[in-house]
């Protein structure tokens, strides 16, 4: 047993520090990033934000629609290969570009894999998702699936150290997803005690993925636009959000009504509701490590998308970076005790 004493931080733990700068508009920020990925060569130009691949967030519905704003979402792993098909075959190349297509590591899930991306070659991106991203099963698949699509662009996770990064990539991975524990209906850290601040899992990971050429996507952990801005500060490529977009007409939940109010229901993939949908239920041999809570219905994703871009480009103006590559480059956190003024309640 070994205690590491170096200080590991949270988004809520920081604020940045702002400098002097030339821009005099939000509106002269670009938030769109290029990469060129490793193993594929691949090359990508977007907004580096992405609707995490949660049945209540991930959705057909959801990818058409943030495409419009060039964002991506990682379609969750549950749609039928039908569904798939006919989705594929009505959407348009914009948007399927803009997709990933979520996938676990059976044998099975491999097969539907190859029989989704064969439907049109504009679906290029694969994340590899399983909770425990530090298996070898993780990066044994990983080398597998690199060789059957050796032009494609594969996300796996997720970790939240360098050395587990490392081994991703040079398994084939073009971006490994950081966060163990962070996400709002996430209850690893109290089932097992396991995880990482996630602002310091993204600076850690970051170093370790671009020493080697590769790009990370910090997963987890962002209650508002702030802390999305403070993930790409920390070195985050890309930032996926779940509990920011869900509760959307497009999220794909449940619709409840109580006592005259909407709401949707939203929940962890490792939830006991998510495996009573999907696994007939919680093996006896494990516990649920997620929670099912009921959101407001919030309308539209359109608001909440430019809500958050909105606040990233301001977070650019106040360090004066005039486009979201440099934001990184222009970042100093400073340590702080409080984030928000709350006498008249919390910012929603």
């Amino acid at each position: 047993m070994r205690i590491e004493q170096e200080l590991k931080l949270g988004f809520k733990d920081v604020l940045f520090r702002p400098k002097r700068s030339t821009l005099k508009s939000r509106s002269q920020v670009n938030l769109t990033r290029e990469f060129t990925f490793k193993h594929s060569g691949r090359q990508w130009s977007g907004v580096p934000i992405i609707a995490a691949n949660m049945d209540s967030v991930g959705s057909f519905e959801m990818a058409e629609a943030l495409a419009k704003h060039d964002v991506m979402t990682a379609v969750h792993k549950h749609y039928s290969v039908e569904q798939w098909n006919d989705f594929v075959s009505r959407a348009s190349e914009n948007v399927l570009k803009h997709i990933m297509v979520s996938t676990g590591t059976s044998d099975a899930d491999f097969e539907k894999t190859k029989t989704i991306l064969a439907m049109n070659d504009a679906l290029t991106f694969i994340c590899i998702d399983i909770a425990n991203g530090y298996s070898e099963h993780l990066v044994d698949y990983v080398s597998r699936v690199r060789e059957a699509f050796p032009d494609k662009v594969i996300s796996a996770g997720n970790v939240v150290t360098g050395d587990m990064v490392e081994e991703l990539i040079l398994a084939g991975a073009d971006i490994v997803k950081v966060g163990i524990g962070p996400g709002s209906v996430c209850t690893t850290r109290v089932k097992t005690g396991v995880g990482y601040p996630q602002l310091s899992a993204i600076i850690e990971c970051a170093d370790a993925a671009h020493g080697l050429g590769g790009r990370i996507i910090g997963d987890g952990g962002c209650t508002c636009p702030g802390d999305v801005s403070k993930a790409f500060g920390g070195g985050a490529d890309f930032v996926m959000l779940g509990g920011m977009l869900a509760g959307h007409d497009e999220s794909g939940g449940e619709v409840v009504v109580q006592g005259g109010e909407t709401y949707i229901k939203f929940y962890g993939m490792s939830s006991q509701s998510a495996m009573d949908k999907h696994s007939g239920g919680v093996a006896k041999y494990r516990a649920a490590e997620g929670k099912t809570v009921l959101l407001p219905y919030r309308g539209s994703v359109n608001n909440t998308i430019q809500d958050i871009m909105g606040g990233v480009r301001s977070t650019c103006t106040y360090l004066g970076a005039s486009a979201l590559r440099e934001l990184t480059k222009r970042t100093t956190f400073i340590r702080v005790r409080e984030q928000e003024n709350q006498v008249f309640g919390k910012e929603k």
